[in-house]
């Protein structure tokens, strides 16, 4: 089976989103533009466990989409210990609310929010008591 090991986030000011990553999820960047040699910066997300997969992170090359409009990329998910706490700390962080959060019956919570960016991305708080 062929898995996902790398995911890249495009930022109008890569700077501003970033600070909402390491903000909100904790997430490490570390500069790459000596290996692809123009401005990119490795997401970290792994702890000491190894679970996870690490991304990138750069410019926008383009114009993003239209506020509203459906995304044209993979949307990823993060999963959070909790969601009500996570969904706060992106609003704070000035994300925004896409969906209200839901349950996934008797599997999780989930919800949709963007960045600072307007990049699409959910998160997930496994319970299995979610209804």
């Amino acid at each position: 089976m062929n898995s996902v090991v790398h995911f890249e986030i495009l930022a109008d000011d890569p700077v501003r989103a970033m600070d909402f990553y390491r903000g909100v999820f904790g997430w490490r960047f570390e500069d790459y533009r000596d290996f692809v040699g123009s401005p990119y910066w490795g997401v970290i997300t792994k702890d000491e466990s190894g679970a996870g997969i690490d991304g990138g992170l750069m410019g926008r090359q383009g114009p993003a989409a239209p506020a509203g409009a459906s995304p044209t990329g993979f949307v990823c998910t993060v999963e959070v210990a909790d969601f009500d706490a996570t969904a706060e700390t992106i609003k704070a962080l000035g994300g925004a609310e896409k969906t209200p959060k839901y349950a996934l019956t008797g599997m999780a919570w989930q919800g949709y929010f963007t960045d600072t960016e307007g990049n699409l991305f959910g998160i997930h708080q496994p319970d299995r008591s979610a209804r």
